[in-house]
């Protein structure tokens, strides 16, 4: 997986890029974490509608889409369990909380 993503980041960057637009992603990024139970992928990705950004994606015949799709399949053991312990915004003005 990491050496697929080193493509994508790499030669395929333009590639990739041009599946971001189409589903309306603005940055997306991918770490790997050393764990005492072995690595953990953390991808985020920044969009204003996140539905319909993962629609375009599953739906894409770009062979870019159809080998992150897989790639990440066989990478995926299920979710990890997560707590969000920061999350800070602007707030929008008059938007209440």
């Amino acid at each position: 997986m990491v050496d697929w993503l080193r493509q994508v980041d790499g030669p395929r960057r333009l590639e990739a890029l041009e599946s971001l637009a189409a589903e309306g992603v603005e940055h997306e990024a991918a770490m790997i974490v050393d764990t005492s139970d072995g690595p953990i992928i953390v991808y985020a990705m920044q969009t204003d509608d996140l539905a319909r950004s993962r629609v375009v994606a599953d739906e894409s015949a770009r062979s870019v889409d159809a080998e992150h799709r897989a790639v990440m399949r066989d990478a995926d053991d299920g979710p990890a369990r997560a707590e969000i312990v920061l999350d800070l915004r602007p707030e929008e003005p008059g938007a209440t909380r």
